[in-house]
């Protein structure tokens, strides 16, 4: 046997679960969010932000996953998500589907609060979507280094299915490969809230490729709603904290922006880790350990106006009971030796359906924010 050989039995045996065919291959579902508008966006909106908006998109996408679904590779504006094995039921599909959307949706309507904001402006005039392309076949999985690759028609048919005759630009598209392995009637139910469609695209070297798809539209509907009953109990989806600091606003951000000091007046932070070699960049990304938990955060923006007020934005992720969350801390000038701190906690809705949860959470949060900042007040009053 040649090192080519064993090599190839090597990889073989690597991607190979007990289950798979004597050629190698395994029954996977396969599922890609494509970011509609993206490249338009990124070249017309003119903002240096943008790049940095799609890559929080992406990882919204990426955190919406509740299928168990392994990511396989990010393509620009899309993700290729995997899971070998049997294919989720249509009711475990939709529920997945609806959640990537409409965090991803929320997430946008956060950003776009933001009314003095060019990069919510950009988001006005040239508005970002979703489109979802679901497959069910088989594929062939290699592990090249740390990498694993995913290879076979199949792969090449989820990939061909982004292009369409579908009109509109947010759908879900289900294969034939997928929806042949669902009774009729659980794809009627799973779908009963749009119209679920056949259509046909022809593809070179593939041929006549039957599919369904349903618009994601009326889910506007529920972000709407959402969004009027999270407005009625807390106008805006948001929690905030005011707070005159004994320092000038230039020197306040500085003990803000500095991660080291965070566990010194976060209220339940005991250690912050982070690449020490990225710290101070925008987009860097740190975590800390918060109680007995930890909190993902990152940097995404520092403005100031022509007035001077400060503004330095902060993404947090993985907090499940507040998806797609950004902390805002607003310094305006109070005099040459003071400033005002708002902090605010922007929120695209509360992950829980029980009220008492929600208005306990809600509680419990603004009562940290308002430990943290007296917490920060003392320590920039000791160090200034």
């Amino acid at each position: 046997m040649g090192v080519l050989d064993e090599l190839r039995n090597q990889r073989r045996a690597a991607g190979s679960a007990s289950g798979s065919a004597a050629d190698g291959q395994q029954p996977a579902l396969l599922l890609i969010p494509d970011i509609s508008g993206f490249t338009r966006f990124i070249e017309e909106s003119g903002n240096p932000q943008a790049p940095f908006l799609v890559a929080d998109l992406l990882e919204i996408l990426i955190e919406a996953n509740i299928l168990d679904l392994e990511v396989n590779e990010i393509q620009g504006d899309a993700v290729l998500f995997y899971r070998l094995g049997p294919p989720p039921t249509a009711e475990e599909l939709v529920r997945q589907c609806r959640r990537i959307y409409l965090d991803f949706q929320n997430y946008l309507r956060l950003v776009e609060r933001d009314t003095g904001s060019a990069l919510a402006a950009s988001l006005h005039e040239l508005a970002l979507t979703l489109k979802i392309v679901v497959h069910y076949g088989r594929v062939s999985v290699a592990r090249i280094r740390e990498h694993t690759k995913l290879m076979g028609r199949d792969v090449i048919v989820v990939h061909r299915l982004l292009k369409n005759n579908v009109a509109g630009a947010e759908y879900i598209l289900l294969s034939e490969g997928y929806t042949s392995t669902q009774p009729a009637p659980e794809l009627a139910r799973a779908f009963s809230w749009t119209r679920l469609l056949p259509g046909a695209t022809y593809y070179e070297h593939i041929g006549e490729t039957p599919y369904h798809y349903a618009h994601l539209s009326p889910l506007r509907l529920l972000l709407a709603a959402s969004s009027a009953a999270e407005q009625e109990a807390r106008p805006g989806c948001a929690l905030k904290v005011r707070r005159v600091l004994p320092v000038p606003a230039p020197y306040a951000l500085r003990v803000i922006s500095n991660f080291r000091l965070r566990p010194r007046w976060m209220q339940g932070a005991t250690a912050v880790h982070y690449d020490v070699s990225k710290a101070g960049r925008l987009g860097t990304s740190y975590k800390a350990d918060v109680f007995s938990g930890q909190i993902d955060f990152q940097t995404v923006q520092c403005l100031e106006d022509e007035d001077g007020r400060i503004t330095y934005v902060e993404k947090i992720s993985h907090f499940r009971l507040f998806p797609n969350a950004l902390l805002f801390y607003c310094l305006e000038a109070v005099d040459l030796d003071s400033c005002l701190l708002t902090l605010e906690l922007r929120y695209g809705h509360v992950a829980s359906t029980h009220r008492l949860i929600r208005f306990g959470q809600l509680r419990r949060l603004h009562r940290f924010l308002g430990g943290s900042v007296q917490q920060l007040a003392r320590l920039v009053g000791e160090r200034g």
